[in-house]
């Protein structure tokens, strides 16, 4: 198992590297000039150049993203903001608490929503309730999020009045953003564990089950959603790791102070530093809840952590 996660673990940096150089690449094309935005449009043409030779936009495009890898690599340091003058990693470590809450109580209202309709629809198939949960399903899947978080603000908000429209420091606060982020990944996560689950108790053990008498509960709780569980758990933990980099409407929508905020405001401003040091940080979280996720297979079955042996 420590073999596997060391490599795992090192496995990260080719990917680290692709995504920077993906990035950079990106934002080096990315038509705008940085220096001119911060100075403004009425500023003299060779302070524009000055500033510009400060912040090395002069340089080649290679000698640019060299520099920017040897930084990060021996120095561990992404830059420095250009609009604020701090570090990079403080930036986005100042915001990661508000996204991180975030994309933890999306998932929980997603899992909370998810499972238990993906079980039932399972065991009614093709009942009143399953066809209504996979119509309930494909909508929520289709809807955009900020659509949705626009409708739920004029529902509970402006119409009824019952919860603010923005903000995140109070719970009533915490409500609309949650149920906007959590409730497409409710709907992929019932899908899955309706289809899961319709594999599973088709089998021959779950039929021995019922045989000797077992109780309907026990037979799904126990027997099949046990053994259903790998490709939910794969499904939520591909969907936080979505969440905490697709929280990006969701943030700018209620007046969130996250780090998809953040990423908003400094491809607006250009501010290039900030955004290579959002994506790398969001790729490395994503990496880590893959990992995470792969750990938990072990737990959930004996077999796979065999294999890691």
């Amino acid at each position: 198992m420590h073999k596997y996660i060391l490599r795992r673990l090192l496995m990260l940096i080719p990917v680290m590297l692709g995504v920077s150089f993906i990035v950079f690449t990106m934002m080096y094309i990315t038509p705008g000039d940085p220096a001119r935005i911060m100075l403004g449009e009425s500023a003299p043409t060779e302070e524009v150049e000055k500033f510009r030779e400060e912040l090395g936009l002069n340089d080649p495009f290679f000698f640019q993203y060299g520099r920017f890898v040897k930084n990060l690599v021996i120095h561990q340091d992404i830059g420095r903001s250009y609009t604020s003058k701090r570090p990079v990693t403080i930036e986005i470590l100042s915001r990661f608490p508000n996204t991180l809450k975030l994309a933890t109580l999306g998932i929980v209202v997603a899992v909370v929503l998810g499972i238990p309709t993906g079980i039932i629809s399972a065991t009614k198939q093709y009942s009143i309730f399953d066809n209504a949960a996979m119509v309930a399903a494909l909508l929520g899947v289709s809807m955009p999020n900020f659509w949705q978080g626009l409708m739920l603000i004029l529902l509970f908000s402006v119409h009824l009045g019952w919860l603010p429209s923005s903000g995140f420091s109070s719970y009533k606060e915490m409500i609309l953003p949650a149920l906007t982020l959590g409730t497409s990944s409710a709907a992929i996560i019932t899908r899955m564990t309706r289809s899961s689950m319709l594999e599973v108790i088709r089998q021959d053990y779950i039929r021995t089950a019922r045989a000797k008498g077992q109780t309907e509960s026990v037979v799904i709780n126990r027997h099949a959603l046990k053994n259903a569980l790998i490709p939910i758990v794969t499904v939520i933990g591909l969907q936080f790791g979505y969440l905490l980099g697709g929280a990006v409407l969701t943030e700018s929508i209620f007046g969130i102070s996250g780090v998809g905020r953040l990423m908003v405001e400094s491809i607006n401003a250009r501010n290039f530093p900030v955004v290579q040091g959002g994506v790398l940080f969001i790729a490395l979280t994503f990496s880590i809840v893959n990992l995470m996720v792969d750990i938990l297979y072990s737990f959930l079955d004996p077999r796979i952590k065999s294999q890691y042996k």
